[in-house]
């Protein structure tokens, strides 16, 4: 079993920054996939941005260029640094771990970010 905590959401101006961190547990965070996700108010899940145990990066079209995805092995943590913020951008954040060698997914619990004037 694997749990996830996000943190680092919050409110911010558009054109604004934030830092979403997230941290799992469990002795198997090296050889996971990492993602982001977002629910906006009135539409579905979706994926912003992931992280291979490669190292690979992808990211949604919609932020490209404005969001980076990172990891820390050693610490088992996630984290996505959000950049040139929009209104668009407001939902609720979520951090999801697959778990390869058992086909299993993960979530956090989420992170409100807001953006707005």
């Amino acid at each position: 079993q694997v749990t996830l905590v996000e943190s680092g959401g919050g409110w911010v101006q558009p054109g604004g920054s934030l830092k979403l961190s997230c941290a799992a547990s469990g002795d198997n965070f090296r050889i996971s996939s990492l993602y982001w996700y977002r629910q906006i108010v009135g539409k579905e899940r979706e994926v912003v941005a992931g992280i291979t145990t490669g190292f690979q990066r992808t990211y949604a079209d919609s932020v490209k260029g404005r969001f980076f995805i990172s990891r820390d092995n050693a610490k088992n943590m996630v984290y996505l640094q959000m950049d040139d913020l929009k209104p668009d951008d407001s939902a609720i954040y979520y951090c999801k771990l697959i778990l390869h060698i058992y086909g299993s997914e993960y979530w956090g619990q989420g992170t409100q970010v807001t953006v707005s004037s």
